[in-house]
């Protein structure tokens, strides 16, 4: 069974950073591009970042600058460096396969930005 199990989230102030991690079962991610999406608050889904199987990035306008996606596929987890935060930041963050909003996501991890 596919699963993605998204943590590292929390309460931030603004300019901090939090790393995110999406661990991933019953598939290989070293073969898949994985994204990273996002929901704020009565918005709908954003695309955050993504990677894929060679490594090549891309990022979304919103927080290019200021996030680095990376894998690690000996753990079979897929990161999100979140440096700068601001409170417009503030939503659920989810991990999926495949690029733009991807399928499968997992269940998210709230990211708030706020002093």
């Amino acid at each position: 069974e596919v699963q993605l199990v998204e943590s590292g989230g929390g309460l931030v102030q603004p300019g901090g950073s939090l790393r995110l991690s999406c661990a991933a079962s019953g598939f290989t991610i070293s073969t898949s591009a994985m994204t990273w999406v996002r929901q704020a608050p009565g918005k709908g889904l954003e695309w955050v970042s993504h990677i894929y199987p060679n490594e090549y990035t891309g990022y979304g306008n919103s927080m290019q600058g200021r996030v680095t996606i990376s894998r690690d596929n000996a753990k079979n987890t897929v990161y999100l460096q979140m440096n700068g935060l601001k409170p417009e930041d503030t939503a659920v963050y989810y991990c999926g396969i495949g690029f733009g909003l991807g399928t499968s996501r997992g269940q998210g991890t709230q990211v708030t930005v706020s002093s």
